[in-house]
């Protein structure tokens, strides 16, 4: 059976995420105190016990969100010979390419951190936000966003999760004027997002700068599986091409339902959503409401996904 693995983005996060798994898989626990010996904090604490408001600053967030993915990874056996593609949402596209053996969970933590370092400190605190349209066409958003926008407020569509549900990223200003008219508009819900900078928009040019240097320090491999990118929704799989991609995607629209699509095209049978939450499956389902799908985040997630694994067939 054909298998594409997903690793959620930011938004997945929440106090408390892989505990249980942390509880119950060593290897799941060797990856935490690994990211720890990297980055000399202590990511198990942030995770299991937060403080919410620390663990929601994107600094934090991103190396904390991929090591509790990559524990769930690794709780599983990394079983990349059983992927046939991987994919990630966002932040998600670095865990994936851990999977996929284009870099190190080392170099991959340490570099995300600074990623969100990067993010903060191109958008002043307060200055940036992003917001999800609900219920609105992607052209409509787009205009709305064209109308928002001013010469010194600028917000643009930031991820194309679904037919009627796209994220917008920018200045505050201009997001709340957005939301407003997609409200006026008739969309079903106008959300903005606990997020601290605005991802995926202009305003992340500086971030974009700096992220590539740190980028060609890495060495890192083509591909053991081919990755389905979020900036062009295209098979990736050298490590030249992976590294442009999530240097550009960090100042352009995610093309996620148009990424899902493609790997339904190939004809993909399972998903597995590898990491905390499950906003992913919801989006798969949206996508497609008959796309199979599964999720490893706890222990009985964990267990299910190795029966499949280890059968060739889900329940």
């Amino acid at each position: 059976m054909s298998i594409a693995f997903l690793f959620p983005g930011q938004g997945s996060q929440f106090v408390g995420m892989g505990k249980a798994l942390y509880d119950a898989s060593p290897s799941a626990r060797e990856v935490y105190t690994e990211a720890e010996q990297v980055l000399g904090w202590d990511v198990a604490a942030l995770c299991f016990k937060g403080p919410e408001s620390k663990l929601n600053q994107t600094a934090f967030t991103q190396p904390a969100l991929l090591t509790a993915s990559i524990a769930s990874w690794r709780a599983l056996g990394s079983p990349i010979l059983e992927a046939s593609y991987v994919a990630g949402h966002s932040l998600g596209e670095f865990t994936a390419l851990v999977a996929a053996g284009a870099f190190s969970f080392a170099d991959a933590v340490q570099l995300v951190h600074q990623r969100g370092r990067f993010m903060q400190e191109a958008v002043p605190k307060g200055k940036g936000a992003m917001a999800a349209i609900i219920g609105l066409k992607r052209g409509d958003v787009e205009s709305i966003c064209k109308i928002a926008s001013e010469v010194s407020e600028i917000v643009s569509p930031a991820n194309y999760n679904n037919a009627i549900q796209i994220v917008i990223s920018g200045e505050i200003n201009a997001v709340k004027r957005a939301m407003a008219l997609a409200t006026k508009k008739g969309a079903k819900r106008a959300i903005q997002l606990a997020v601290s900078v605005p991802s995926h928009s202009p305003l992340m040019k500086e971030a974009c700068l700096r992220l590539s240097t740190e980028l060609e320090k890495l060495e890192g491999e083509d591909l053991q599986k081919p990755l389905i990118n979020n900036l062009g929704a295209k098979e990736i799989r050298t490590w030249k091409e992976a590294k442009d991609g999530l240097v550009d995607q960090l100042s352009s629209p995610l093309l996620w339902e148009e990424t899902i699509t493609l790997i339904l095209q190939k004809g993909i049978e399972q998903f597995v959503e590898v990491g905390p939450g499950r906003i992913l499956s919801g989006l798969l389902k949206r996508i497609d409401r008959c796309a199979k799908v599964m999720n490893v985040e706890d222990p009985a997630g964990l267990e299910k996904a190795l029966s499949f694994l280890n059968s060739g067939s889900s329940s």
